[in-house]
């Protein structure tokens, strides 16, 4: 197995949409996927790019993506966001994410970022093992808070 991490690149997005696809189906959810490819490439590889992407390639094909963006608190200073970690599910438990998410930590360290978080399903028992092995902090006094574009324009 000749797994390579490596960024990732425009012509990766229609296999890396599949994956989404695939995260999608499994937080039962796939009907709220509404970003296309084409969205994707600009807003990762436009003019002005708003995400980082890195992908796990074993054998040409892509297994495993993490997408990350700089984010920034007033109270810490410059931070990453790991929005999404996705290992296709013949590939999981081979060591493919532990790779895929040491090196968004490399990521992180590479910006001289202050912190570095990302947001777990309370049932996703599988991904909260995993980054229990990390010693990370579980925060359960934040309730995330958002507003969808059709909200946003009726305001």
């Amino acid at each position: 197995m000749s797994l390579i991490i490596r960024k990732g690149k425009q012509e990766d997005i229609p296999a890396v949409h599949q994956l989404v696809m695939e995260l999608a189906a499994y937080e039962k959810a796939p009907d709220q996927v509404t970003n296309t490819i084409e969205q994707m490439i600009e807003d990762g590889f436009g003019a002005s790019p708003v995400y980082g992407l890195l992908v796990a390639e074993l054998e040409n094909k892509i297994v495993g993506i993490a997408f990350y963006f700089t984010k920034y608190s007033t109270w810490r200073g410059k931070g990453l966001f790991l929005e999404d970690l996705v290992v296709t599910e013949s590939y999981r438990k081979s060591g493919i994410g532990k790779k895929l998410f040491d090196a968004v930590i490399a990521e992180a360290k590479k910006m001289k970022a202050k912190t570095m978080h990302w947001q777990v399903l309370d049932w996703n028992t599988p991904a909260i093992e995993f980054y229990k092995k990390y010693n990370c902090t579980f925060e359960g006094e934040w309730i995330d808070c958002k507003l969808s574009s059709n909200q946003i324009t009726a305001i």
